[in-house]
């Protein structure tokens, strides 16, 4: 089968076509030839070196596909079935074995495209709001990379909920992305944020900061939280965030800081299956767009990898096999 290999650390180069031999599914097991797959920060990760594996090895977590094959004892899902994963190894190829644990089905009606990239974007904004720090109505909230897969999802779904939102970006363009989803108020990075958060909120500060964006960020997001606010430090697309004094939490007013991860948020199958539908529920009915802002052929990984560095990207994007 067609794949995507790494065979050293680096920057989008690394990423290779290869051909490599089709797997098998183990005991508990899908195969799953792949319509779409998902393109995350977490792949710009591993392929960096910034986590840790073995080489050499074919990138990837996020995708969605047919069932062509399945291990005897398998039950709850039939060849033909469409299913969606996320934080499933080895996804940018042709055929993924997914453990049945981690695949779920994909309602009809949902785009291959919206598919590869609902559950890890989705699922992470979720957790965020429901279980990192839980948005009410009335609260107010900064989000960065607004324009930004998670971003946009965020904004829409806490503004469904009630919030005001927030938002950073680094264009003009992603900036009119992000008021459409929602965003109140809209900031640019070459701007003093936190002081503009402070004046947006009458000195107050905002109930919760989402940051995926990390080093670049960080100091700005804990300058713009309330007294005994919330910064969800959940990703690190600039870098990650140098070592400091937890004292300075103490000074910002006893803020609380979460370095949370998707995995810890779907420990178990029944909140795998909670947070995914709600997702999938949520598209299906047009309550939340998700906007596919590119597609590239799987071959050229490596120029959706550029793009997502240079936030050159909108929205989610996808590798098409």
């Amino acid at each position: 089968m067609r794949a995507i290999q790494v065979t050293q650390l680096g920057g989008p180069e690394v990423l290779q076509p290869a051909e490599v031999p089709d797997p098998m599914p183990g005991a508990g097991e899908l195969l799953v030839r792949t319509d779409a797959i998902g393109v995350n920060f977490i792949d710009v990760y591993f392929r960096t070196g910034v986590y840790s594996t073995e080489l050499p090895y074919i990138p990837g977590k996020e995708a969605t596909g047919t069932i062509v094959d399945m291990a005897d004892g398998v039950t709850g899902f039939s060849v033909g079935d469409r299913v969606a994963w996320a934080l499933t190894p080895s996804s940018y190829a042709e055929l993924v074995r997914v453990p049945v644990s981690a695949a779920v089905p994909v309602p009809a009606g949902i785009d291959p495209a919206v598919a590869a990239s609902a559950l890890l974007q989705g699922m992470t904004a979720h957790y965020l709001l429901t279980s990192v720090y839980a948005v009410q109505e009335g609260d107010t909230i900064l989000v960065h990379a607004g324009a930004g897969g998670v971003g946009l999802l965020l904004t829409q779904l806490a503004v469904a909920r009630g919030a005001r939102v927030i938002t950073t970006v680094s264009t003009e363009e992603k900036a009119a992305l992000s008021r459409e989803s929602g965003a109140t108020e809209v900031l640019r990075y070459s701007s003093d944020i936190s002081a503009k958060v402070r004046e947006l909120t009458d000195g107050e500060g905002v109930a919760a900061v989402y940051d995926g964006v990390g080093k670049d960020t960080f100091d700005a997001s804990l300058d713009s939280v309330r007294v005994r606010g919330t910064l969800a430090l959940y990703g690190a697309a600039s870098g990650p965030v140098p070592p400091f004094d937890p004292q300075r939490l103490n000074a910002a007013g006893s803020v609380f800081l979460a370095r949370p991860s998707l995995a810890h948020f779907v420990r178990t199958r029944a909140e795998l299956m909670w947070r995914s539908e709600e997702i999938f529920t949520a598209l299906a009915s047009g309550d939340v767009r998700l906007r596919i802002g590119a597609e590239y052929p799987l071959a050229h990984a490596a120029d959706a990898h550029s793009d997502l560095e240079g936030r050159k990207t909108t929205g989610s994007i996808v590798l098409v096999p």
